[in-house]
Order: structure tokens, then C-alpha cells, then sequence
């Protein structure tokens, strides 16, 4: 997985929630953002919105891989990559015993 979070998970979906909560108070959803991400203390609106942005697409109302699909994707990479080794040392072993004279191993 990606490099662990600063922020907890606690207050990544408060600040989530807050943005959902007080986004009509507000011109622009950036505007709420920047207002709530001030209040809780996030460094920058951008690590903000892309939480808003996850959260949404997680929640089905905006297009994109749920998180949960990127966590499936990742393991069945890393499986493949793991396969792919496997599949390497068997060719390897297969290329040696085929090299030897079939009386020579016991």
C-alpha cells in the first residue's frame, strides 16, 4: 500500500463529512475546502479534496475506481509478479534437469 497517512483516519472522514455538510453554505465547493480544511488544521485544501474526491467515488456519485477495486488491483498485481517469478524458477529448474543425461539422476 501507499505511504501511511499524517492525518487519522477519524478526522480524514469528519473533514469529508464537514465539506458534504457545509458545501451549500458556500459559493464553491473548493471555497468550503479551504474553509474546513483551515478549521481541522490540513496543511493544504489539496490533501482535502482529494479525500472529497475519494469519498465520492467510493460512494458511488462520482465516476472512478473505488477504493476498494485499487486494493484488488494492487494484490492481483503483486500475485502475478509473484507467478511470474514462481514461473521463471520452473523454467529454470526445467531447462537444468533437461540438460542432464537421463541416467545421471537418481
Amino acid at each position: 500500500m501507499g505511504r501511511p497517512s499524517v492525518y487519522p483516519t477519524e478526522l480524514r472522514e469528519r473533514a469529508v463529512k464537514m465539506v458534504g455538510d457545509v458545501v451549500s453554505q458556500y459559493d464553491s465547493e473548493q471555497a468550503a475546502i479551504r474553509s474546513v480544511a483551515s478549521k481541522l488544521g490540513i496543511k493544504t485544501p489539496e490533501t482535502l479534496r482529494k479525500w472529497v474526491r475519494r469519498a465520492q467515488v467510493d460512494a458511488g456519485s462520482r465516476p472512478g475506481r473505488t477504493s476498494e477495486e485499487i486494493a484488488e488491483i494492487r494484490a492481483l498485481k503483486k500475485e502475478v509478479a509473484e507467478l511470474r517469478r514462481a514461473n521463471e524458477i520452473l523454467k529454470a529448474a526445467s531447462a537444468f534437469f533437461a540438460s542432464i543425461p537421463s541416467g545421471e539422476v537418481r
